[in-house]
């Protein structure tokens, strides 16, 4: 059944507060260099601080092997240490299902190395890219995507030509939309960034540009003002933010997501569907309808790739299919996101949707609302319409 949340409200934003860390002045802990230093990195690290199940500890062994431990203080506050099913948790905690490969699982799911050009950019679509930044993150998310490149403790490196991305920008100027990712772009200090976003607006075929980030979520003391404000000078700059639970979006993240919104920046979320997190249609609800009070529109929920070591993770799309059966017409439309698919292997992104059209025939179009009640919509041929207006 679906479940109805009352609305809400300001205290639905609680902090992450010093208090779930230890002894921690507010300006350390405000500091989001200080929260990059104090990352928990390491097995003893965290089991100084949480009581590991059996599956996390040996995950966490061989987490090193594929992709890097790393939870900022921020991000593992939100963690019910008494709960080992806690969708924060299941997120960034590893489990030995990771070193698990089922069939038909890649590497390189969503095929980037078949479709770069040069190293670092990404060319699937005809007029935008990828351009890979950096391999770094603030917190690694078990799911990860980019696994086989992200964090440094997979066996491929990334390797990027930025020199060579700008050139090969130069010269294709149907690309007129380049995407900033990585790794997190956020992660690079204030002058980096301003380098990188500079150089691009020198070449005038790109119209805007997009940053793809969760270091609002992970690490929100990093949206300074001195962040914002350099961003501003780089116009029209679009920004994807990463949230997957409600849990997430605290009074913390809120500011941050708020300060780059009153700079301008307009804001997109994408979320990853995945098991024991967020595969209920009232999450999610909850989820999108805190990241419109945040100024956030829900872009796109995404099924959870084929990457290596995520079985454990992945619903399926019948799955995602039914909660956005349970989203469409039951809530506002700016709070449901496209669901969409990346093809194995380099597809690109394929929206996924529950089938409102019953039949079609050449008059007309049977259709079904969000309730299941059955309408018609007629339609006129060229040539019945040529008949009435004889």
């Amino acid at each position: 059944m679906y479940f109805q949340k009352p609305n809400l409200r300001a205290n639905d934003f609680p902090s992450s507060s010093p208090s779930t860390w230890g002894t921690v002045s507010p300006e350390n802990w405000g500091d989001w260099t200080w929260q990059l230093r104090n990352r928990i990195q390491t097995l003893e690290q965290l089991e100084s601080r949480l009581e590991l199940t059996g599956e996390e500890r040996a995950g966490t062994i061989l987490a090193g092997k594929k992709l890097a431990l790393g939870i900022t203080p921020h991000f593992f506050g939100l963690i019910d240490r008494n709960d080992p099913n806690c969708p924060i948790r299941r997120q960034v905690v590893p489990r030995i299902e990771e070193s698990y490969t089922a069939p038909d699982e890649m590497l390189d799911p969503c095929g980037e190395d078949s479709n770069m050009p040069v190293p670092g950019l990404v060319h699937r679509y005809p007029d935008r890219a990828l351009l890979l930044v950096t391999d770094r993150c603030a917190s690694y998310c078990r799911y990860c995507t980019r696994s086989r490149v992200v964090s440094g403790a997979g066996e491929q490196e990334l390797t990027m030509d930025m020199e060579g991305a700008f050139s090969y920008l130069e010269k294709h100027p149907e690309v007129r939309d380049v995407l900033l990712s990585g790794g997190d772009p956020l992660l690079l200090s204030d002058a980096k960034l301003n380098a990188i976003l500079t150089r691009l607006r020198q070449i005038p075929s790109l119209e805007f540009i997009r940053i793809g980030t969760r270091i609002p979520i992970f690490l929100p003391q990093r949206i300074t003002r001195e962040l914002v404000t350099m961003l501003k000078q780089h116009h029209p700059i679009w920004m994807s933010v990463h949230s997957n639970h409600p849990k997430e979006l605290t009074h913390e993240v809120r500011s941050a997501l708020e300060r780059l919104a009153d700079a301008g920046i307009p804001l997109g979320n994408q979320s990853v569907l995945l098991k024991g997190v967020n595969d209920r249609s009232d999450v999610l609800k909850e989820l999108f309808h805190k990241l419109l009070l945040c100024r956030v529109r829900p872009y796109y929920l995404y099924q959870c790739d084929l990457i290596t070591g995520s079985a454990h993770l992945r619903t399926t799309i019948r799955e995602g299919q039914e909660i956005m059966e349970q989203l469409r017409g039951h809530t506002t439309g700016y709070a449901v996101p496209t669901y969409v698919v990346d093809g194995p292997g380099g597809g690109g992104k394929i929206p996924i949707g529950p089938s409102y059209i019953v039949g079609m025939a050449d008059d007309r179009v049977i259709l079904k609302n969000y309730k299941g009640d059955v309408y018609e919509y007629p339609e006129i041929s060229q040539t019945r319409l040529a008949g009435l207006r004889g």
